[in-house]
């Protein structure tokens, strides 16, 4: 990376305002001796409450050459929160490279220059994601997180490794704001567009203040928007597993069949039972299958949301705390 390079770092908040200001502060103190010229975009996801926290404590930001908060029409959700960020970013605050993370410190501020080494190691020719070594939520959560990690990787074949905490740069940038998956998930649109990538082992913090809003409902809505971003290759493996299924039903009713007439055995009606209950299930599982195949054609064709073109209309104004 060359010196003075211009990074911009991209924080989704929702009501977070006290941790964001915490998490502010630290990065403006590891990246003090750092050569780098560091702005922020905090993205208001539909916030109930004001940002106070930052906007009145803003002279304690003078390490960033900017700091502003892009406000969004509604609550959103932070995947779409951060699509909707990298549009605005892209289109109005160019810069060599852009930091995703989150404003609640579970994202650690000391990682910041890591990732930028290990991006400046590439050339600036991948992008970086903190891959996480351990979790530091409640058990309930990581065996729910590992039930989806297990399920992901059989519907996608792709292991869950990564969440929003990376580096990527304004040229893959301008590739990444035409993929409509953005829309649903940062990580997934990044692995599903092909971009170069790479992982670079860091440990999940806590948060320095309140809780979560990544409860069970929430967890489940944010695992299925990753996997829909496979939604094709989710679809063909179903498509395969049901032809394979198909055909094992074939061969067992085949089974059931010929034994119903070499077999001497004088249960009566267990032939005919057990067939019927084989060509049921034979049914529906052709009814999957065909279901499936007009879904998958049918997705090919949809043109759904691109950031580079629609985030335009989620957002409300920008302020500009410190230019």
């Amino acid at each position: 990376m060359k010196n003075a390079a211009t990074i911009t770092i991209l924080m989704p908040v929702y009501n977070d305002w006290e941790a964001a200001l915490k998490v502010l502060l630290a990065i403006g103190v590891v990246m003090s001796g750092h050569a780098e010229r560091v702005g922020i975009v905090l993205v208001n996801d539909g916030s109930t409450l004001k940002p106070g926290p930052v906007t009145s404590n803003i002279n304690q930001l003078r390490n960033f050459t900017h700091v502003r908060i892009l406000h969004l029409r509604r609550n959103l959700g932070h995947q779409r929160a951060i699509a909707i960020g990298l549009g605005w970013i892209y289109e109005h605050l160019p810069c060599d490279a852009v930091v995703v993370m989150d404003a609640d410190g579970e994202d650690k501020p000391e990682d910041v220059p890591r990732l930028l080494d290990a991006f400046a190691k590439s050339g600036g020719e991948r992008t970086v994601f903190a891959a996480r070594l351990r979790r530091a939520e409640g058990l309930g959560f990581q065996l729910f997180y590992h039930l989806y990690r297990a399920l992901h990787w059989m519907l996608t074949g792709i292991s869950v490794r990564v969440g929003n905490f990376s580096i990527i740069s304004f040229d893959h940038l301008s590739s990444l704001v035409a993929v409509s998956d953005l829309w649903n998930h940062y990580a997934a649109a990044v692995i599903g567009s092909r971009l170069p990538m790479e992982m670079m082992p860091t440990a999940r913090g806590r948060r320095l203040m309140g809780h979560s809003h990544m409860n069970l409902v929430a967890l489940v809505t944010h695992g299925l928007s990753a996997i829909s971003v496979y939604g094709e290759t989710v679809g063909t493996r179903l498509l395969i597993g049901s032809g394979l299924l198909s055909v094992g039903l074939l061969v067992v009713l085949a089974a059931v069949v010929t034994g119903s007439l070499m077999s001497k055995l004088t249960i009566p009606g267990w032939a005919s039972y057990t067939s019927g209950l084989l060509v049921v299930a034979l049914l529906n599982v052709l009814t999957v299958a065909i279901v499936l195949t007009l879904l998958i054609l049918a997705s090919r064709n949809n043109m759904t949301f691109v950031p580079l073109r629609d985030y335009a209309w989620f957002v409300k104004d920008c302020e500009e705390l410190r230019r």
